[in-house]
């Protein structure tokens, strides 16, 4: 149980970033990142999932959870735009 919820919490600081990264962001925190990457990572499956597309894997789930945080980054500078 522990080694999954470590698990899940490098997996969401590395999807964090790297979507952070491709999505042109600037410099946040590893706790933004892990809870960026954590959401997006749900969105990532729930959007792909209802289209029929399912991500195994620790590699796949890192190609899921980019991005679903990428679809979560774009559609929070919609709402939020400054």
């Amino acid at each position: 149980m522990l080694w999954s919820l470590l698990v899940t919490l490098a997996v969401g600081a590395i999807c964090g970033w790297l979507a952070s990264m491709l999505m042109g962001g600037k410099d946040k925190s590893l706790l933004m990142y892990i809870i960026l990457g954590i959401v997006g990572g749900a969105v990532g499956n729930l959007v792909f999932g209802l289209i029929g597309i399912s991500f195994h894997g620790f590699i796949g789930n890192i190609i899921g959870g980019v991005l679903g945080t990428c679809i979560l980054i774009a559609v929070g500078r919609l709402f939020f735009k400054k």
